[in-house]
């Protein structure tokens, strides 16, 4: 299967909720970044840095954040943190899965399945131009700027 025919529920850039699938983005570069939680502070950061990037990144690729939790929390993290790019809601991890972000982690000895925070630059053809695994939240859309020119 390729990751661009899996069809998944998310929150377009005006707020409206509908169906998005990666296929249809093709012929612009996509910025595809999964992040564990809405809400959280790590992720909150790492939201409103690309919104507040959105200017300088906006004419270079779409902007698309993937994560487990639901339409209604995604709804609330946009509103909250007026978040102008898509959110996709991934409830069952299959783009996780597929891009092997889904994975087992370690919190105080637990271990967990859970996001590992990653981000893909995706090409105007659907395929995988660059990947950042395991990013760090600081500085990393700085490095996605840069990487894209």
């Amino acid at each position: 299967m390729n990751f661009g025919d899996i069809k998944l529920k998310g929150i377009d850039t005006n707020g409206a909720e509908r169906e998005f699938s990666l296929s249809e983005f093709k012929g612009k570069k996509v910025i595809l970044y999964f992040y564990p939680k809405d809400n959280t502070s790590g992720c909150t950061t790492e939201a409103c840095n690309f919104r507040d990037n959105m200017n300088r990144l906006i004419s270079k690729a779409t902007v698309i954040g993937v994560s487990p939790d639901s339409i209604k929390s995604h709804l609330n993290f946009k509103a909250k943190n007026f978040l102008n790019f898509i959110l996709i809601s991934d409830p069952e991890h299959e783009l996780a899965k597929l891009l092997e972000v889904w994975q087992e982690k370690s919190m105080y000895g637990k271990k967990y399945m859970g996001i590992v925070r990653s981000t893909f630059l995706i090409d105007e053809k659907g395929k995988i131009e660059k990947e950042w695994r395991k990013v760090k939240v600081k500085g990393h859309v700085d490095e996605i700027l840069e990487y894209i020119g």
